[in-house]
């Protein structure tokens, strides 16, 4: 029933060249080290089995490992209907196909923790005769696996199911993998967050950054304040995100090996934020009588400091991760400059006319409460261009300007010894006609002037799509496939992976994996996929 040849390690494109398996290079991202052959074993859902091994740390009754069992049966045999054997399911059913079990040993637990940062991802996949033997130090790293192990996986011209024999060594560049959805400018319903949550694992992503309020409105459903919701959200019911909600996108997340970092922006960006919490924003003046408008965050205040730091509190209790995203871009000084109150600071506190310095002494204080509240900060690139003091363990995302610009950028900031985060080309919500994935595959996150200790201060970068003209009728075929360029820029060797021709066959075979799945990814040229997307 196969046909046998030897192993061979493979770079992306050489194995067609030498006619290798074409299933085994549609993995995505490419993984660091792959062996693969012609040899192929037929599988059946019913004689299909994933079970814990025998020595593993982590066994039955973790439910990050039980449910992804379950998950991924659906996913490998979709006309399954979702019977799937898990760990838990140690059974056997009479097939034409030979028994096949996938044996998963984790080196070490706990399972019941959270993703964070520095958890380990590397996993070893070996497929074999019968059997597929996962191992990983952690839970999150045999996710990983099991995601690889799914995409192995193909269907003939007749709907039978088969592997290749395979050996993988993996593991990811950067830690920090991410997407950004903006959920202030248009709300997004639940099931689409969850959805996307999906396809960030499928891709091997792991930070949801979650830029929660802004300017239009303010659907986080605070327990302190709950008036912020109540007049900040577009409908203080059916707009909103609850606190079950925030915790079942949290827990999605996490069953997946996914972080979720919360960005609560200020002092910018907080026009909402002012219609359920009075003397917040800055009155702005015309001449010397109040015009009835606002502006940032009013960072005289002590009643200021206050609030932030009881809504941080707050925060800080919801969402687990040790890092919060504290915001501080694209702030507007004029209504600070028309204020006598804040002019008068300013006098006092010796800043003169530069507004940056009185945004730093905000920042400064907001960054010192959440390091009281045991958080570390994220905050935008805005935040160091200001010269401002934050401690060495802030990280900064830069996400302005073009290739010369961000390098220049990262050359500074990492020189000052702060980690970074790279999001400037991948603003995907930016679109164009074409393939204009192509250049998010061709980033070079660490292709900047500066030491090696410096290009280490890079930890990753992430996808950001934001909300001016994006709600949840075209939020997956505007993130993928293209996200998925940026994952693969992420995960694998750059060097292996430099040829967007070699990407491209995979990168289409991929998205056709994503329509399967339910994930409404658009196509990257003419042609079809053997299962097209059969609607909502």
């Amino acid at each position: 029933m196969s046909s046998r040849c030897n192993l061979r390690f493979l770079i992306p494109g050489l194995a067609l060249l030498l006619g290798g398996v074409p299933s085994v290079l549609a993995v995505w991202p490419q993984p660091q080290q792959i062996r693969n052959s012609a040899e192929r074993y037929s599988l059946s859902a019913r004689a299909f089995l994933f079970k814990h091994a025998d020595v593993s740390a982590v066994r039955s009754g973790c439910d990050v490992l039980d449910q992804a069992f379950t998950r991924y049966f659906t996913l490998i045999f979709p006309e399954s209907g979702g019977g799937g054997t898990g760990g838990a399911h140690n059974r056997y059913f009479w097939t034409e196909a030979d028994p096949f079990t996938v044996e998963v040993n984790v080196a070490e637990g706990p399972c019941d923790g959270y993703p964070a940062e520095g958890s380990i991802e590397n996993y070893k996949l070996t497929v074999s005769p019968g059997q597929a033997v996962l191992t990983s130090v952690t839970v999150w790293g045999a996710l990983r696996g099991l995601e690889s192990l799914s995409q192995l996986v193909e269907q003939d011209d007749y709907g039978a199911y088969y592997i290749n024999k395979t050996e993988i060594e993996d593991f990811p560049r950067f830690q920090f993998r991410g997407l950004l959805l903006d959920t202030s400018r248009h709300y997004l319903p639940l099931q689409a967050i969850l959805k996307t949550l999906d396809a960030m694992a499928y891709s091997k992503l792991n930070v949801f950054h979650w830029h929660i309020v802004d300017d239009p409105s303010f659907p986080y459903q605070s327990r302190k304040y709950p008036d912020l919701s109540k007049k900040g959200a577009y409908h203080p019911f059916t707009h909103i995100y609850t606190q079950t909600d925030v915790r079942r996108v949290i827990e999605h997340a996490r069953l997946r090996g996914i972080r979720v970092l919360a960005e609560f922006d200020s002092p910018g960006h907080t026009q909402s934020w002012g219609n359920g919490q009075p003397s917040l924003l800055t009155p702005c003046y015309r001449g010397d009588v109040p015009s009835g408008t606002y502006g940032p965050v009013n960072p005289i205040l002590d009643s200021t400091y206050v609030f932030m730091a009881n809504l941080l509190k707050e925060v800080t209790s919801v969402f687990p991760d040790s890092y919060i995203h504290l915001g501080g871009d694209e702030v507007d000084f004029s209504c600070w400059k028309s204020n006598p109150d804040i002019k008068a600071f300013m006098k006092k506190m010796g800043f003169g006319s530069d507004f940056t310095k009185l945004e730093s002494f905000y920042m400064q204080n907001i960054v010192n409460i959440s390091t009281m509240l045991n958080r570390s900060s994220v905050v935008w690139q805005d935040v160091f261009d200001y010269h401002e003091i934050i401690p060495k363990d802030t990280v900064l995302e830069i996400w302005k300007g073009l290739p010369e610009e961000y390098q220049k950028e990262l050359s500074r900031i990492t020189k000052a010894g702060h980690r970074v985060l790279l999001s400037a080309p991948w603003y995907i919500n930016h679109i164009s006609y074409g393939q204009d994935w192509r250049n998010s595959y061709t980033v070079q996150p660490q292709n900047f002037s500066g030491t090696e200790e410096q290009k280490k201060l890079v930890i990753g970068g992430e996808v950001c799509m934001w909300g001016e003209y994006v709600d949840a009728t075209n939020l997956s075929p505007r993130l993928w496939p293209r996200a998925c360029a940026a994952a693969e820029r992420l995960w694998s060797d750059e060097v292996q992976t430099s040829s967007v021709d070699q990407a491209f066959p995979r990168l289409t075979d991929f998205r056709c994996r994503l329509l399967r799945r339910g994930i409404q990814a658009e196509p990257l040229y003419v042609g079809h996929c053997k299962n097209e997307y059969q609607g909502i």
